[in-house]
């Protein structure tokens, strides 16, 4: 019944996004976890149709949200929407945090908007990179594009430590992606307060301060 009823959601946001012209130009990852970067974010309209994509690839996709979300009455509601409680508060190292979160589940999908606002910035949020380091599980690269009205994701791939190297390949891959509206996009950048200091490939290296900074 539960599979049942799956599909025919699928079909019916498959259904939905062909009416309004949209594609979704992949399948979803095979991989079982990953980082899920999502980008541009230049308008609420983003949502929907990200809805409506994920709706049709079948995923569930994870989020964070500060712990006190979470609370009593509405902390069942956040879960079963697909929150993740995180501690934010300087002495706790949100990518440890996550990365003990993967290696209890045996799948998850965790959702990213690393420019972390719908206006323009000069920069990304590095938490999302961070995170996948500590986690040792891969990245994937999600996109709605709203010139060719496209939508889909990358084939995951491990980030390899060299965090600049890593964001030239995450540029190159963005460089046609474009957004509602395309002076809101933000640079695929660090931002000069969170640079952050050299790691090791299991993230393992990068100090507190650089992590709190980066999320």
């Amino acid at each position: 019944m539960r599979r049942t009823t799956r599909g025919l959601r699928q079909r019916l946001a498959r259904l939905v996004l062909r009416l309004c012209g949209w594609t979704v130009e992949t399948p979803a990852p095979e991989a079982p976890k990953y980082v899920l970067v999502v980008a541009p974010h230049t308008s609420n309209w983003d949502f929907p149709w990200g809805y409506l994509g994920k709706v049709t690839l079948g995923l569930h996709l994870n989020w964070m949200g500060k712990h006190t979300l979470f609370r009593w009455p509405y902390g069942w509601f956040m879960r079963w929407l697909g929150g993740i409680p995180v501690d934010r508060r300087g002495r706790h190292n949100l990518s440890q945090q996550m990365a003990a979160v993967f290696a209890r589940r045996e799948r998850l999908v965790l959702a990213i908007m690393p420019e972390g606002t719908r206006s323009y910035t000069k920069g990304w949020k590095t938490g999302f990179y961070y995170i996948a380091l500590a986690a040792q599980v891969p990245l994937a690269l999600g996109y709605i594009d709203y010139r060719r009205k496209a939508m889909g994701i990358s084939e995951p791939f491990y980030p390899s430590g060299n965090l600049e190297a890593d964001l030239q390949r995450i540029r190159e891959f963005y460089a046609d992606k474009i957004g509602r509206y395309p002076e809101k996009t933000g640079e695929i950048a660090i931002l000069p307060s969170s640079r952050p200091a050299p790691v090791a490939a299991d993230g393992r290296s990068a100090t507190m301060e650089n992590v709190r900074k980066a999320s």
